[in-house]
Order: structure tokens, then sequence, then C-alpha cells
């Protein structure tokens, strides 16, 4: 059988809960609708789930005239596209850029739950945000993803993972599900930890760079359902997936081609490799 697309994720607001889609048109700085969105502090620094752990029980849905915003507690909020004429100044790791507002009424109901004075914002033109120079092109761009368009995972890894993690559980833990990592897209039918060697490769008719390895940080340790942290997989991948005071998992890839329609099923071809052994792609020290 040859290797698959089985799962495509989109995440309208950054660190809040993804969507799960059957297809998705793959633009030059991720999917369509991907990130688009961000939740900022009164300074305009993004706010990520990292340290506002509550933002993945934010569920947002993409709507034809905006997002729809659900979580706990608290009403559905539909809320509206800003108009792009109105800019403020934020910054998200190195990037400083101008979004869009959203709003006085999305503001107070993200306010509310995260309980602290935030403020959301749009992004009207990911052609604003270039990706890290080390690892990519100048003229590629990315949305307001961490660094790069597109995370890729594979059931084989996370497969691979979860035998640590299950065996190192004093209690028969269930496996870590994929929400954990947060992919783009999910391919199967590989080698687990084949991704690390590839450099090109192919979801249907669509063309992708593989350009940097994912480092891993706390927020896979957040759990999805309850906005609860634990130990894994932090614990679990710094026993096998641990290289330069990091760890590992999945792939960042930058599009080569665009406006291109991917969907659940697709083929996946990897169309460049390097020789296995090395690890994922990552920083030279």
């Amino acid at each position: 059988m040859p290797a698959r697309l089985t799962a495509i994720n989109r995440f309208p607001v950054k660190s809040c809960r993804g969507e799960s889609v059957d297809s998705a048109v793959v633009e030059p700085w991720g999917l369509l609708g991907d990130r688009r969105w961000m939740v900022v502090d009164d300074a305009g620094s993004a706010i990520t789930a990292r340290e506002a752990n509550r933002l993945v029980l934010v569920h947002p849905e993409i709507t034809p005239y905006g997002l729809r915003l659900s979580a706990p507690d608290l009403p559905a909020l539909d809320v509206a596209t800003p108009d792009p004429a109105a800019q403020t100044p934020v910054a998200l790791w190195s990037s400083h850029l101008d979004a869009v507002p959203a709003g006085e009424e999305a503001d107070a109901w993200f306010s509310k739950a995260l309980d602290r004075s935030v403020h959301l914002v749009h992004l009207d033109d990911p052609r604003k945000r270039p990706t890290s120079p080390d690892f990519s092109e100048p003229g590629d761009r990315v949305s307001f993803a961490d660094g790069y368009p597109l995370l890729l995972a594979t059931e084989e890894s996370l497969a691979a993972l979860n035998d640590e993690v299950v065996a190192a559980s004093a209690t028969g833990r269930d496996p870590l599900p994929m929400t954990r990592f947060r992919p783009n897209v999910v391919v199967s039918g590989v080698e687990a930890w084949a991704e690390d060697d590839w450099r090109r490769i192919r979801i249907g008719d669509a063309v992708f760079r593989a350009v940097k390895g994912c480092a891993r940080c706390v927020l896979t340790t957040i759990d999805p359902d309850t906005a609860e942290r634990e130990k894994e997989p932090i614990r679990s991948l710094a026993k096998i997936r641990r290289w330069d005071g990091a760890t590992w998992f999945g792939i960042n890839l930058v599009p080569d081609t665009s406006d291109v329609t991917i969907r659940v099923g697709d083929e996946f071809e990897v169309l460049e490799a390097v020789p296995p052994g090395a690890g994922p792609i990552r920083p030279v020290r």
C-alpha cells in the first residue's frame, strides 16, 4: 500500500484548538485559514498556550464572515473579519509586524476566557512575515505559526513514541493522541522517524520542502481536553529523540506549489532524501 495523507488540521487562532478537515488549499504561507488570528497582551506581544494553558480549550471555527468562538462556561461569539484599514503593531518571537484589531467584543470574550487583559488580532496579509532565513528562502512567508508554514507528523513516529510513553508509565496510561503535537498534515505508511531524512515530498499534487525538524516545547505537555500539564511527551522524547539539548517530533514544511488542494487519502511520496542517521534537520552547532 502506498503512503497516504491521513489527517489535515488547521488552527484558526494560534494556540487554540484546531479543526480537522477533509481537504485544504495550500497557500504559500500555510493552509488556507491556518493561524491567521492571534491573541496578544496589552503591549501587543503574542500570548500562547505555553503560558496561558486555557487557550487550548478555546474552539475557533472558520465561518464565511470570520470566526465563531466557543469555550467552557462562555457563550459562543461570532467575530467578523475586521477592516484592514486599522492596524496595530504586534510581536511574535523575533517578528515585528502590523495586524488588525478584532474589536472590543472579541477582546472582552478572550479576556474572560483567560482571566487577564488580552486582545485578538487578525493577519490580513501573510506576506508581511518572512520565515527564518536560516532554514528557508528569501521569498518564503508564514502566518502566525511559530516559524514555518506547515508541520507534518507521521502515525508511525507517534506509535514509536507511545511505545516509550506507555512503557514508562506505572499506571498503564493511554497512548498520547496526535492532537498533542498540533500537526497540519499527518501521513501513514512510512517507517518511524523516516521524516528526519526527507528534503522534498509530495502530497497529492502539492510539493513541499522539508526545512527543519520541530523542536518540541512545554505546549506538548498540555492536555488539549483539560488544559492540565504533565511530564509527557517531553520525558519520553528526551530518552529517544534528544539532539543538541532539544527534543524533536515532526518536520516543518514550506510549500513549493500553492493554490493546490490536498485531501485526506492523497498519495504521499518522498521526492528527495538524505541517508539516515543524522537525526532531524537542526541548527549547525
